[in-house]
């Protein structure tokens, strides 16, 4: 049975159901048995050290192991791709070899390898050939006419040829001077021969100019495709260049250009290196297609990768034949696995089209009093579809912001579970944003694992307080609620919606600030510890990995990151200044400061 960090997470046992996916190899397998059985006495480790060496020992007294069985940990012994045995450093050093490496850490804090548990790694690799739109801490972008001098800039640069089309990702409306989306008229005003396309940080909306409206036939005369509007312009049916959700797919060329194998092979293994330098040794593409997972697959044939890649398919045009076909791999093949598929059933709410029970306090330009937005999906698509998921124990994900999202996946789920046993499904709710308590309770019932985007309220906390009110906003990503309900949950970033740096999520994640200082549900804070269990062990049985990843245990996979100084003892407000040391994914170094 493996051992959790219970008394410093706050749930009891049995609110973990183990599930063994990966073998572990034999010889580390009994190594573990030993060392847990000994409680790491001297005799018990001596009689192991005969036939096992370590190729590097780790030592130091700020070893947070996120494994409440072996918490006083001063040393760690890693031998090939595993953890062989933690203790006392005496004892541990009797692995040492001439060829060990001896990592003595100070003031240093050895933890877990960080599990990214949502995110779009390929469309991080990929934006690497667009214009980065982003707004302070990210990027520089203040106001509209920053948008259209880089489009500008891109075409005179590249001396773009009339027609080649402009592609840009990340503008925040609600970060602008203007506080609005640039339309067709501001980027006709950076060009009228070169169609434009511009997507919004939240990946749920993209702005047009007029060539790109006219390279696709649209105009007034163009209905809003279903889960999907084209914004107009006022008292008019003429389009104003603002897409929402499924509007984006009317233009062929949607976010970004084609990339050949090889270019896409060095971009994957460049955004690998990017995600171990923030600490991730496991990374999650959520909703990637086909074609790019089958290149990843080639790809990592010809060179296993350095870190370990789970790709979920996006899966809302899949029919019931290409669902069936889906096989979730329980091993990982020179570091990718299938892990399951992902649906989508709402927006997003800071482009504030995430589906709501109750209206918005305040909607898009021209909304109505009672606009509540509207799903992507319709549930009666949704629920055989689930039902057929979780009957042939397939993982899924399920993005789903709003509660009236959030209420549709719920109900798809009980009745998927009528009159049956409550299997081990661990269906995620992704993003979990605008979550109820009365929802909370549900989702404890049914097994779903909350996967909230916890950076919301340092980047968006003040726009959510206009956009749901104070009492939503407050309850925005309600983890400490959730901890305290005994529901295991995680937590994530979304790259490329916000950058993958897991000690600025665990900051925000702590202290809940917003960008004016304002402390959003102030009651909704996680500890630290809590927030590394998070995105360690809590990750870990996301995936149904907690036997083989999220903790400093023997037996388990060497991921581990190497920090500053501990997380635990540092003062809460300096969380995202910790930087990251050394990163080691199966045992082998792949990020070093």
């Amino acid at each position: 049975m493996l051992r959790q960090p219970w008394h410093l997470f706050m749930l009891p046992i049995g609110v973990y159901k183990t599930k063994m996916i990966v073998p572990i190899k034999k010889s580390s397998f009994l190594v573990c048995l030993l060392v847990l059985a000994s409680g790491f006495e001297p005799e018990a480790m001596s009689a192991i050290t005969d036939d096992l060496s370590a190729d590097v020992i780790f030592i130091g007294d700020h070893i947070i192991t996120v494994d409440s069985a072996s918490s006083k940990v001063t040393a760690v012994a890693v031998a090939g791709r595993d953890i062989v045995a933690t203790g006392s450093a005496e004892e541990i050093l009797k692995l040492k070899k001439k060829s060990t490496r001896i990592v003595e850490l100070g003031d240093n804090a050895l933890v877990p390898g960080f599990i990214d548990a949502h995110g779009h790694m390929t469309i991080v690799a990929k934006l690497t050939g667009v214009i980065d739109l982003a707004s302070p801490p990210v990027g520089r972008v203040e106001n509209i006419d920053d948008i259209v001098a880089l489009v500008k800039s891109k075409i005179d640069k590249q001396q773009l040829a009339p027609g080649t089309w402009v592609l840009g990702f990340g503008y925040d409306d609600s970060l602008l001077e203007e506080k609005r989306h640039p339309n067709r008229d501001d980027l006709d005003q950076a060009s009228l021969n070169h169609p434009v396309m511009l997507t919004h940080v939240s990946g749920h909306l993209a702005t047009v100019n007029s060539a790109a409206l006219r390279q696709q036939n649209i105009d007034q005369n163009t209905e809003n495709p279903a889960g999907g509007v084209i914004r107009r312009r006022p008292s008019s049916n003429e389009p104003n260049g603002v897409m929402e959700e499924t509007a984006m797919g009317l233009f062929s060329r949607n976010l970004l250009a084609p990339i050949d194998d090889d270019k896409f092979e060095h971009l994957v293994r460049q955004t690998i290196q990017q995600y171990a330098s923030y600490g991730i040794t496991t990374i999650q593409d959520g909703g990637a297609n086909m074609s790019d997972i089958e290149r990843l697959r080639v790809s990592a044939k010809q060179k296993p990768y350095a870190a370990d890649i789970v790709v979920f398919p996006w899966s809302n045009s899949f029919d019931d034949s290409q669902l069936a076909a889906i096989e979730a791999e329980s091993s990982y093949t020179n570091g990718l696995r299938l892990g399951g598929v992902k649906f989508g059933l709402d927006g997003s709410p800071q482009g504030r089209t995430a589906f709501l029970s109750q209206p918005y306090n305040e909607g898009p330009p021209g909304a109505a009093p009672d606009y509540r937005a509207y799903p992507t999906y319709p549930a009666e698509k949704f629920n055989p579809k689930i039902a057929q998921l979780i009957e042939r124990g397939t993982p899924t994900l399920v993005h789903a912001n709003g509660d009236a999202a959030i209420d549709m996946l719920i109900d798809g789920v009980a009745a998927a579970l009528d009159n049956r046993e409550l299997p081990d499904h661990r269906t995620v709710i992704i993003h979990a944003q605008l979550m109820r308590k009365d929802q909370l309770e549900r989702t404890k019932k049914l097994g779903l694992v909350p996967s909230y985007y916890s950076a919301h309220p340092f980047f968006w906390g003040d726009w959510h307080r206009r956009s749901f009110g104070e009492e939503r906003a407050a309850f925005i990503s309600p983890a400490a609620e959730t901890a305290r309900m005994q529901i295991p949950f995680t937590i994530h970033n979304d790259a490329p919606i916000v950058p993958p740096d897991m000690m600025r999520l665990m900051w925000i994640s702590v202290n809940r600030k917003t960008r004016s200082g304002f402390v959003l549900g102030p009651d909704q804070r996680l500890t630290p510890m809590q927030a590394l269990h998070a995105i360690t062990l809590g990750a870990a049985y996301q995936y149904f990995e907690e036997d083989k990843k999220g903790s400093i245990t023997p037996g388990k996979q060497a991921d581990l990151v190497i920090l500053e100084r501990s997380p635990l003892l540092a003062s809460p407000n300096t969380l995202k200044d910790i930087s990251i040391v050394e990163t080691f994914a199966r045992g082998q170094s792949v990020f070093k400061k």
